[in-house]
């Protein structure tokens, strides 16, 4: 695979390297890491509140007046 990035993408990511003394794709495979975790979780939340929100429906809808 290769991933292809606009200069200002290419020189974020290198100074990004820079400061954590890490190497360019240590970097960047850790940002992919990152964005898959964080939007797994969010998959998991809105398919959770998709399922069980109809459930408590009328309580919330109780509640909030």
């Amino acid at each position: 695979m290769t991933l292809r990035f606009n200069p200002a993408e290419t020189e974020a990511l290198r100074r990004r390297a820079e400061i954590e003394h890490r190497s360019m794709q240590d970097v960047g495979r850790q940002a992919v890491r990152d964005d898959i975790e964080r939007t797994s979780r969010d998959d998991l939340i809105n398919a959770v509140m998709d399922s069980e929100l109809p459930r408590y429906a009328e309580a919330l809808e109780r509640l909030g007046r």
